[in-house]
């Protein structure tokens, strides 16, 4: 399949000119691979957007739950679920590996050292992520260039190598103001930590609240160099 995949992946490069891959993209997306195209939420803004733009596709939506999250994030699944009328698949961590990791580790060994953290990350979001891509061609995001200076040169769409997937970020350009007027234009539920400078939110133990001039990833394992600040989902050679 990964042949194929990758001709189709090809083909759709082929066909699209460097300006068409907006929003309507999705619907050619949903409908060439019918049944195998998924969407990754974590319930922050831009996947609010994204979760909006899809709600009338055939584009199934999962979502990771590593156990640390913060509580306002599950009041917006569950405020989500009621107001796009769409399930979202949960993926959790191994039970067995999570238990002997943090047995072995402590429950916060993640500020102790990078490895740590990564180790933390792998089990509790990496490995739950493998799981929920198998048997889909197609994985959309809401990644924004904007969040990291490693995606400013990210392709809209591309080749996912490591998950052997099509890989489409239809937001990718969009601005914090565009995003964040998309959300109150269309009154879309949120998380309600973004309007308390959290702007990247992940587990509560490795997020916090940015101060007025510090970069997006700042909230995001502080106690790390910024060059360090990946935790495995989006892989890009």
């Amino acid at each position: 399949m990964e042949n194929n995949l990758k001709t189709d992946f090809d083909k759709l490069l082929n066909e699209a000119s460097a300006g068409s891959f907006d929003a309507e993209f999705l619907r050619v997306l949903a409908d060439r691979f019918s049944g195998e195209v998924i969407f990754s939420t974590s319930f922050s803004y831009e996947d609010q957007v994204v979760t909006h733009l899809i709600k009338n596709l055939n584009i199934d939506v999962f979502t990771l739950d590593t156990g640390r999250l913060f509580e306002q994030t599950y009041e917006t699944w569950t405020s989500s679920r009621a107001f796009f009328k769409k399930n979202i698949k949960a993926y959790y961590p191994d039970p067995e590996v999570l238990q002997q990791f943090v047995s072995e580790n402590g429950p916060d060994s993640f500020y102790q050292s990078v490895e740590k953290r990564k180790a933390c990350c792998n089990i509790r979001k990496v490995i739950p992520l493998k799981k929920a891509l198998q048997g889909y061609k197609v994985w959309i995001t809401g990644l924004r260039s904007e969040h990291s200076a490693g995606r400013g040169q990210m392709p809209q769409l591309e080749w996912d190598p490591d998950h052997q997937i099509i890989k489409f970020h239809p937001i990718l350009h969009w601005t914090t103001q565009q995003v964040t007027d998309y959300v109150q234009k269309h009154h879309l539920p949120y998380n309600h930590l973004h309007k308390k400078g959290f702007v990247s939110i992940g587990c509560e133990p490795c997020t916090r609240a940015i101060k007025e001039g510090e970069d997006f990833r700042a909230g995001r394992w502080w106690w790390e160099d910024a060059d360090k600040k990946e935790c495995g989902l989006h892989v890009h050679q």
